[in-house]
């Protein structure tokens, strides 16, 4: 629970706040930009919400940090949404997209989400356990599979397989960080969870992260990428990113894993951290080209 006593001064005036417990995983302003955004090597609140939807907006905020590290008074707390989460982000050919919220800290606060599909529902990469994102995923069907991008965002996939008898899907070379993973593909070769639900392996930030894009092959539709810690958009420069600082593999072959992406046609980026990001038709392969140019050894 965030402390008044440790709030961060560079707070604006307000009832809502961030204090010095914050892990700047980013959870917060990724969510609701409108009221939080990083400052230095911690978030805080740089305007406070309104009543009505703004609020509601702020108290999910609350709701999603991994480490409590965001305060509100005791009155807008009651105010919280029981049900917010998860939160439809796109209804796509191919199924319905959701943001879990309810970040983990044991996955740095990493962004998950809920793939809803006649096909049988999918999670990507885990949320905290906890009975309301629980109940709101039984309404919706349960779980046939979990797919984690990477050994880092992994945190309670234990329990959502056991509470769900669902499958979970993570590269061999991560295997170590979920060994109960019941598929562990191998190797470079894209593999299918589900029709139109596909896995590529994209090595570089760790030794087995992958990507799973939701979609038809046809390069004429536009898919959901989800991309794990391997890219993400970054809402300052308006431009995709990805980081040698926190590659913890190769970066050499994080660059290489990026050029395998040029034949998608990707309409939403979803990142673990980072920013999302909707393209335009044709827009995506701009960005990654300039991407590519920008991360290239001279």
């Amino acid at each position: 629970m965030a402390r008044l006593r440790k709030r961060r001064p560079e707070n604006v005036s307000g009832p809502f706040y961030v204090d010095s417990s914050c892990i700047d995983c980013g959870t917060c302003w990724q969510w609701d930009p409108q009221h939080f955004e990083d400052h230095g090597d911690q978030a805080r609140v740089w305007a406070q919400p309104q009543p009505g939807v703004e609020t509601a907006r702020a108290l999910m905020a609350v709701q999603a940090c991994p480490v409590a590290a965001i305060g509100a008074t005791p009155a807008l707390l009651r105010q919280t949404p029981a049900q917010g989460f998860p939160a439809l982000i796109t209804r796509h050919p191919a199924g319905e997209v959701y943001y879990c919220g309810w970040a983990a800290r044991r996955s740095f606060g990493a962004s998950s989400y809920l793939v809803v599909r006649p096909q049988g529902n999918v999670l990507v990469d885990s949320p905290r356990y906890n009975q309301p994102l629980t109940q709101a995923i039984t309404a919706r069907g349960g779980l046939a599979a979990m797919v984690m991008s990477h050994r880092d965002d992994v945190a309670d996939h234990e329990r959502w397989a056991e509470a769900f008898g669902c499958p979970r899907w993570v590269h061999h070379a991560d295997r170590d960080a979920a060994p109960g993973a019941e598929y562990c593909p191998e190797g470079e070769d894209p593999v299918w969870v589900q029709e139109g639900l596909q896995l590529i392996p994209t090595p570089g930030h760790t030794a087995g992260s992958m990507v799973a894009v939701l979609g038809a092959a046809n390069q004429d539709a536009l898919q959901v990428l989800f991309s794990g810690d391997h890219l993400w958009w970054n809402r300052k420069h308006q431009r995709l990113a990805a980081s040698q600082q926190y590659c913890w593999w190769s970066w050499r072959e994080q660059v290489r894993s990026l050029a395998k992406l040029q034949h998608l046609n990707v309409g939403w980026l979803l990142p673990g951290h980072g920013d999302r990001h909707c393209f335009g038709p044709g827009e995506w392969r701009s960005h990654l080209k300039a991407l590519l140019a920008s991360v290239a050894e001279p």
